[in-house]
């Protein structure tokens, strides 16, 4: 069983952060890039079956830097949408590398990302295969040189092993699908299967490799398992963490059997880059209520994922953190009056000064990236430590970013 320390040290120095802080303002992402090839190497390693194939899901991240790291390892990217293959091509990602597994896109979407030379489309439902087989004719008919082959795939949905989900195909369906497919001369030869967001328990994904194998047998033509995202990351400390070692060493032994070669495809989001990153901000305020310390900072949830869709425990620390220092029961507050402007509620902190520096732990997925204009703030810059140096990746904005795109 893996599991994270009790009690985390901070992800930075003292002196690193506040120069950080003083070169790039305050608050700031930081991401340390070494920690993220790091991170990417161990879970590639995991995975030893020799037709693996591994994509980044960039819902999680979208900055181009961090893009560009995974392709340097050797992942492509999964797409939920259009602006994650638009990021992915600017990252230099070839559309062979890219894998849109997403829902419900429109004509005009479809028509884009087939134009943008995507060819592995997991699809959500037999109305999106139609749409595509329809764009796709369209294409052949107008286009002066053959179309590349296209890999397709069904996302699968079967409540006993993916729950109540609204995305996917039934397999009573497939039959369907296969024939809508062979109208458009095209080929069913994949299956998607998503466990479900910030799954730990290594065991959820392990017990159903079997079922899902099986259940992919039935498309006639399967030859690649996209066994895709839900891959979990422990944010609170001394927690299970996933353990990739046992879920590949269970992968491999279920394919190894085939008389032919499966590609197997895994689309690690979370679990991948959250802990590469920590939001920095000051303390600006700080006043008590019965005991208990009312920490203000200059920074607030439109900083942070919706505490509503992805949880809102992150690890909070002072920088620099004395264990041995005495502890009290904490509320940090955003800069705002909005009632839920919580970071963090009841943490355990020493007695903080307005200018001390809280170092907010694992931010690297869905921080950012859900990160919004809510409470009319402007984002932060992000900063990218590589080989024991800084640099910028994504500039602050300031005021004039809420008057763009208004008609005055």
């Amino acid at each position: 069983m893996l599991t994270r320390p009790l009690i985390p040290s901070p992800p930075l120095s003292l002196s690193l952060a506040a120069h950080l802080l003083t070169s790039y303002g305050s608050p700031l992402y930081v991401y340390d890039g070494d920690r993220l090839r790091q991170t990417i190497r161990q879970i590639t390693q995991a995975i030893t079956h020799p037709q693996t194939h591994f994509r980044f899901a960039s819902v999680t991240n979208g900055n181009i830097n961090l893009l560009r790291i995974f392709r340097e390892q050797g992942w492509g990217l999964h797409a939920n949408t259009p602006g994650d293959i638009y990021l992915g091509r600017h990252a230099g990602f070839a559309p062979g590398q890219i894998v849109y597994s997403g829902s419900n896109l429109n004509r005009e979407e479809m028509q884009q990302v087939l134009a943008w030379g995507v060819t592995t489309l997991n699809l959500d439902s037999l109305a999106q295969l139609r749409l595509l087989g329809e764009v796709w004719l369209g294409m052949e008919r107008r286009s002066f040189h053959p179309q590349p082959n296209l890999h397709l795939g069904l996302r699968l949905n079967h409540p006993a092993l993916t729950g109540d989900s609204r995305i996917g195909v039934r397999v009573d369906e497939f039959a369907e699908a296969v024939a809508i497919a062979r109208q458009f001369n095209l080929t069913i030869s994949g299956l998607h299967f998503y466990r479900g967001t910030g799954t730990n328990a290594t065991r959820a994904f392990t017990q159903v490799i079997q079922a899902v194998v099986t259940i992919a047998q039935r498309l006639p033509d399967w030859s690649y398992l996209d066994f895709g995202g839900g891959f979990g990351y422990p944010y609170h400390h001394n927690r299970v963490a996933f353990n990739w070692q046992e879920f590949g060493t269970a992968l491999t032994d279920c394919l190894q059997p085939f008389n032919r070669p499966i590609t197997l495809v895994i689309e690690p989001g979370r679990a991948a880059i959250a802990g590469c990153a920590t939001l920095l901000c000051r303390v600006v305020s700080v006043k008590w209520q019965d005991g208990k310390q009312i920490v203000g900072t200059d920074t607030s949830v439109a900083n942070l994922s919706v505490p509503s869709v992805y949880g809102s425990y992150r690890e909070i620390l002072p920088i620099p953190f004395a264990s041995a220092s005495p502890r009290f029961p904490t509320d940090v507050c955003g800069n705002t009056t909005y009632s839920r402007d919580y970071l963090g509620k009841n943490c355990q902190l020493p007695a903080l000064e307005p200018g001390h520096i809280l170092a907010i732990l694992d931010v690297g997925a869905y921080g950012y990236a859900m990160s919004s204009h809510f409470l009319h703030c402007p984002r932060p810059a992000e900063v990218l430590l590589e080989n024991g140096s800084d640099r910028l990746i994504r500039k602050r904005e300031d005021y004039s970013i809420l008057l763009e795109n208004q008609l005055i």
